[in-house]
């Protein structure tokens, strides 16, 4: 899968010197040993140890294929590639659909920037955006998707407050605060956090965001979710209204 890495997608085209930069780190030396989670919180243990077989290189950046339905109005089909590096950056590029046209595209931190650029054949645009709030809402993306590169725990500061597990990503000048939810097994259900945003048109401030994780797989020895259900809302009454991202994990390398 590694070549994964090497092909930037079509709908990445437009930051094709960004997407290569982001693949660019050299494999990990280090590999992974038990040993190495001792000092961590007790379920985050669980977590790495089950995620990640011993051996396994300490990975700091995932590559990602996926398809499922992002919700524009009506729920749509999609087919992504995601560059995704924890505490640095990441590029999702798309394809979904929109009356039977396709509408290619991206959202992506990198650099400490975000941006969302999405065209309909790749040239009429639909709807383009950056700035401070695009920023700092990407950053709180990296964040909760850190999960998907958890060889990258070392980049992570963790912490325990009444049984709730923390991770928190130091991302430029971004601090943001991801709570997972681990089963008794080291299994990833799910995570939540307070992410910059403005859904359902609010002001830009801090919402619930999360994710549930319904399956998972493994992949060159990293155990990873491959169902995922996320939104706005989330552990609130409002949560079936604010879902709007439904995807299946298809494959994955890293390095």
């Amino acid at each position: 899968m590694a070549n994964l890495f090497d092909v930037t997608p079509r709908a990445a085209g437009h930051v094709r010197e960004q997407w290569a930069a982001l693949s660019a780190p050299a494999p990990a030396a280090e590999v992974f040993a038990p040993a190495q989670t001792e000092n961590l919180i007790a379920p985050v243990r669980a977590w790495l140890r089950h995620a990640i077989a011993e051996g396994t290189p300490l990975a700091t950046t995932a590559c990602l294929r996926m398809y499922g339905h992002i919700r524009i109005g009506t729920w749509r089909p999609f087919t992504a590639t995601q560059l995704l590096a924890p505490g640095v950056g990441f590029i999702w590029a798309a394809t979904a659909k929109m009356a039977g046209l396709p509408v290619v595209g991206y959202d992506r931190y990198v650099d400490g920037t975000g941006e969302m650029r999405w065209r309909i054949g790749g040239l009429i645009p639909v709807m383009s955006a950056r700035g401070a709030d695009v920023s700092a809402s990407a950053a709180g993306r990296l964040a909760i998707e850190s999960v998907f590169v958890p060889t990258a725990f070392r980049r992570a500061q963790w912490s325990s407050d009444d049984g709730a597990i923390h991770a928190t990503w130091s991302i430029d000048e971004h601090r943001e605060t991801v709570e997972l939810d681990i089963g008794e097994d080291g299994r990833l259900r799910g995570a939540v956090m307070a992410r910059w945003g403005n859904p359902d048109g609010l002001p830009y401030a801090r919402y619930p965001f999360g994710v549930t994780f319904e399956s998972e797989g493994r992949f060159a020895g990293i155990t990873i979710p491959t169902r995922v259900r996320a939104g706005w809302w989330w552990r609130t009454d409002q949560q079936e209204r604010g879902e709007f991202f439904r995807a299946t994990v298809t494959a994955a390398a890293f390095r």
